[in-house]
């Protein structure tokens, strides 16, 4: 239901005069000023009509009593929930956030529920507002009081990606939030809103935005600055950025307000400090253009009053896309790099805002319209049907990976914005790659191929076809495009020449995260690959974004610059660009440590992805010694979906690569290639991941899977796939992440296992033999077999990979001395390390050991067993055996606390579908499934027959998981080389 109203302000009582007086009680989240200043304008309104209104926020109160003076105005100071906390204005801290919540509002929830009843009857509220405080809703239920909620995004979406972070001990969060927003009767959702699924019906309203208490003219007569003046106003929320700024940082003649700023903060002359309590409404209509971050208030009062917005993204707040895009196609936002934010480079940006010509002229009334359906509602008025109902199909997507589908005809009307930014979060599926149509082959054919072969790849035409969609593109067109497109538009020399790679993904069949054990593991590369664009050029003569030859401008000259754009960054909330001065990974005459340069990519997370890309220029300066000299431009695009666990980063880093060694003539193996690239992900990105995703990409061949034994990168052979056999990844949609808590603290488990039997081997050798080997009955000299038992022990105790020790071996010797849990304090204090260079031991954490230790062990016997089971007779029993190997490994994945609900899933519909009885058929055409890869989401592998009813039944499974979750797997079937076996193209624009 979609309400709009005039654009005038009314005569507020008059126009919602009630038939009743009505008690309000209204909660307001405790993060941040936004939530505050809107709810304030919905607040004026209900007062103006006669109403009491009951606020509850954590806010200060000048908020509210600036603007209102009115005794029907009550205000009560409590804390019921925290929203997101922040480190500084920039800066989300995710497990703080999901602990603080923990702390603020699970901890003392029975609590909180009594007293919020209690106080509800105590002043015989007559409804329940909440924006968007979720346990205000449950109170009311349990009050017997109906409850709204008015917001653009709800804390179960906001917090479902910290969940990744954090680890499932938070998960249940997500859950009750959900549950608890499940109790209000409808949602007034305002504009640049998120999916928001677990409301169970919406009414839409107009921007909620500050009335204006005074014209331009007049605040600028206030501030003594004159009209023709530009302004700036800097506008970081309620927390004082606390940065140093410099007159220099502004074009000449401009002034910039300064809000939050300390008022022992001492400014530069062209910098004015405002007040604490200074209007911003009036502010931002008296300037030119606007400097902060993104956030509801901001946004809205920037469309409303035409004013252009420089943003800077902030960190894991998921939010900000959907605002972000809102903004941007209003022609109303221009974002600016956090860097150049620090670095004081300010003046390209401010000097393009000015240009922009902001364009929304929708309504503006939002808190009046709001202010009337609560009223309305209050007194008995039903403004929802009842038919669009979809919550509780939707729930499960909450933990699913956020992918929050809606049912058909949810939303009518949904404007452009928000289709755009549902891609983004990954909201609907977008095409890949691979969709082509038939102007492929002439549009690759713009380019001459000086060097390689496509070997028929439909994915490199589309690519080729891609690049050749730049040539000739004009990024100051008026006609709306892709920032990403129209950044990479300028970033060729099209007559020069450009080198192409192309890596692909990988489907983990057998091995997975006993890789780092030293493991044999089977893997397949799969169809989706990653290319990726190089070009090396003079740096006078590089083509550069206009912020970063102001940047080289204020640093005296042209010298080498690293530009990097990826497309498809928008799926995933980050920048599309990232640029640097490779004299940035120099210290004295050395390249800066991988210590320094993983801090240096973590200072704006919108761009850490570039760590990808550019830590291999690091790797390969400080692994090989390469100089470069020249500036480098590349070009990302990528069809392996990202949190699928199907190797999305090693395919990025090995493309990378390979790109760059081919452009500067640098002959790698792909083998070390592989090596360098797996640095790339352990030192510069801070993943702690084994080699076989890399190595798959670079070594991989077609149809075959790469045998290869991580100790730490022997290829043992490329194995056939049979033809009778046949492959498939699902995914989930739970997203996967390598960087997760769960994936790191059981590789840290794993290792404290190893540490405890290399000293558990050790001891045993310090004693008595006949104490630690059994008694032998005849037959054996006992002389050679207690010098056998000692070699083996001594082996044992200087043991490097898990994985060489044999399952018997483990459970006679040392099993029970394994414990099930340990703490870090404990274990740091008897055993002193655990010895991997790529994770820490935490000392306050606690680290399941034993399931972490048994994994890799026995999970090497599965992969050896089932490599022969593969060139095995071709019957039933060979499929089932093969099978049976993966749900072991499935199993022993969740025992180590790497399953997840949605993998589980599509384990149990494979079992379903293998088991099920039917007249028509001889036989189960599948025989197995296993979860993949890293774990804690991701895909899972599914083995079966190569025929028709086999892929009949993935569909089912699909179809199924659909109807259970509300999403839609992804299907990953097919093969392709490798980088090694792809090399390079050399291509160069036809001469026209």
């Amino acid at each position: 239901m979609r309400v709009r109203d005039g654009d005038g302000e009314q005569e507020e009582a008059a126009a919602t005069a009630p038939q009743q007086h009505l008690v309000f009680a209204y909660y307001i989240t405790g993060h941040g000023f936004g939530h505050a200043t809107r709810a304030l304008e919905v607040v004026r309104h209900l007062i103006a009509a006669g109403h009491d209104v009951h606020v509850v926020t954590a806010a200060p109160e000048f908020v509210f009593t600036t603007e209102i003076t009115s005794p029907r105005l009550h205000i009560r100071k409590v804390l019921l929930d925290c929203g997101a906390v922040q480190a500084d204005a920039l800066t989300v801290d995710r497990l703080a956030s999901l602990e603080k919540y923990h702390q603020t509002a699970v901890v003392p929830r029975e609590s909180i529920l009594k007293t919020e009843v209690e106080w509800l009857d105590s002043i015989k509220a007559d409804l329940v507002v909440s924006d968007v405080v979720p346990v205000a809703c449950r109170a009311a239920a349990d009050a017997g009081i109906r409850s709204v909620c008015i917001t653009n995004f709800s804390w179960d979406f906001i917090y479902a990606e910290y969940v990744v972070a954090a680890g499932h001990p938070h998960r249940s969060i997500v859950w009750q939030i959900a549950e608890d927003y499940s109790h209000c009767e409808f949602l007034l959702r305002l504009p640049g809103y998120c999916p928001m699924p677990a409301f169970r019906d919406v009414i839409d309203v107009p921007l909620v935005v500050r009335r204006l208490h005074k014209s331009r003219s007049e605040v600028r007569k206030e501030l003594g600055i004159a009209d023709d003046v530009k302004v700036v106003i800097f506008n970081f929320g309620g927390q004082p950025a606390g940065w140093e700024l410099k007159k220099e940082w502004l074009p000449d003649g401009w002034l910039c307000l300064v809000c939050g700023a300390s008022d022992t903060k001492e400014l530069p002359p062209n910098f004015i400090k405002l007040a604490k309590d200074a209007y911003t409404p009036d502010l931002m209509a008296a300037s030119d253009c606007m400097l902060g971050k993104i956030g509801y208030g901001t946004v809205s009062e920037a469309m409303a009053y035409k004013l252009p917005f420089v943003f800077v993204r902030r960190d894991y707040f998921n939010e900000e896309p959907f605002l972000r895009n809102m903004l941007e196609h209003y022609q109303c936002g221009i974002e600016m790099i956090r860097r150049d934010l620090l670095t004081g480079h300010w003046k390209p940006y401010l000097l393009r805002a000015i240009t922009l010509q902001p364009c929304y002229d929708g309504p503006i009334n939002g808190g009046k319209v709001a202010a009337h359906i609560l009223q309305d509602t209050a007194v008995g008025k039903k403004y929802i049907s009842g038919k669009l109902s979809g919550a509780r199909r939707l729930r499960d997507a909450i933990v699913l990976g956020y992918q929050l589908q809606r049912a058909p005809g949810r939303d009518v009307g949904i404007p452009d914005w928000y289709s755009l930014s549902e891609k983004e979060i990954g909201v609907r599926p977008t095409p890949t790659s691979h969709d082509m149509n038939g102007s492929a082959e002439s549009s690759f054919e713009d380019f001459e191929i000086l060097h390689g072969d496509m070997q028929g790849l439909t994915d490199t035409m589309s690519f080729l076809k891609s690049l050749s969609g730049l040539v000739g593109n004009d990024p100051r067109s008026p006609e709306k495009q892709p920032r990403e497109r129209a950044a990479a538009s300028v970033l060729f020399d099209w007559e020069e020449e450009i080198y192409v790679a192309r890596a692909p993904g990988r489907l983990d069949v057998m091995g997975g995260i006993a890789d780092y054990s030293g493991s044999l593991v089977l893997q397949m590369p799969i169809r989706e690959a990653c290319h990726v664009a190089v070009q090396r050029s003079d740096p006078i003569k590089q083509k550069q974004w206009k912020h970063t030859q102001a940047r080289q401008v204020a640093n005296g000259g042209a010298m080498p610059v690293l530009q990097i754009v990826s497309f498809g960054s928008e799926l995933s909330n980050r920048a599309p660009t990232f640029d640097m001065d490779l004299s940035d990974f120099i210290y004295g005459d050395k390249p800066i440590s991988y210590d320094n340069a993983k801090e240096y990519f973590s200072l704006d997370p919108s761009q850490k992805w570039a760590a990808y890309v550019a830590g291999t220029v690091l790797v390969l300066m400080t692994e090989l010694g390469v100089r470069f000299t020249d500036s480098m431009s590349i070009l990302v695009s990528s069809s392996v979906p990202e949190g699928k666990g199907v190797s999305s980063s090693a395919s990025v880093e090995v493309a990378t690569m390979s790109a760059i060694a081919a452009a500067y003539g640098l002959n790698i193996d792909p083998r070390d290639l592989a090596l360098l690239c797996q640095k790339v992900e352990n030192c510069v990105v801070g993943a702690p991941c084994g080699v076989m995703d890399q190595m798959t990409s670079a070594c991989g061949e077609a149809n075959k899977l790469l045998a290869m034994v991580c100790q730490p990168a022997e290829v043992k052979e490329l194995v056939s796939i049979p033809t009778h056999i046949r492959f498939w990844g699902l995914d989930s949609g739970i997203r996967h992440s390598v960087g997760g808590t769960d994936y790191g603290s059981v590789r840290v488990g794993t290792y404290m296992g190893r540490q405890m039997i290399k000293c558990a081997a050790s001891d045993l050798l310090s004693e008595s033999l006949p104490l630690c080997v059994p008694m032998l009955s005849g037959g054996t000299n006992p002389d050679e077999y207690e010098e056998h038992a000692v070699d083996l022990m001594k082996s044992e105790a200087s043991m490097d990979y898990l994985c060489n020790l044999p399952p018997h071996r483990y459970e006679a010797v040392y099993a029970k001395g394994i414990p099930e849990i340990i703490t870090g304090d404990a274990f740091l204090e008897k055993y002193g390390d655990h010895n991997d260079a790529v994770t820490v031991v935490d000392p306050k954490r606690s680290y399941s050991v034993k399931a972490p230790t048994r994994h890799p062990v026995y999970e090497n016997f599965r992969v050896e067993a089932f490599k022969a089971l593969l060139t095995a007779t071709k019957t039933d029993e060979q499929l089932s055996a093969l099978g049976e190997l993966m749900y072991q490994c499935h199993y022993s994945y969740n025992a180590c606390g790497l399953g997840s609900d949605g993998t589980d899933r599509l384990v149990n519909l494979v079992q379903e579908i293998q088991h099920k009885k039917t007249s028509r058929t001889g036989g189960p055409s599948l025989f197995g499934a296993k979860i993949t890869g890293g774990g804690s989401g991701g895909s899972v592998c599914v083995i079966g027959k190569n025929c028709i009813r086999s892929s009949e039944e993935i569909f089912e499974i699909q179809r199924r998981y659909k109807a259970a979750t509300g999403y839609l797997p992804i299907v990953f079937e097919g093969s392709s080389p490798g980088a090694g076996k792809f090399g390079y193209l050399k291509i160069r624009r036809r001469s026209m």
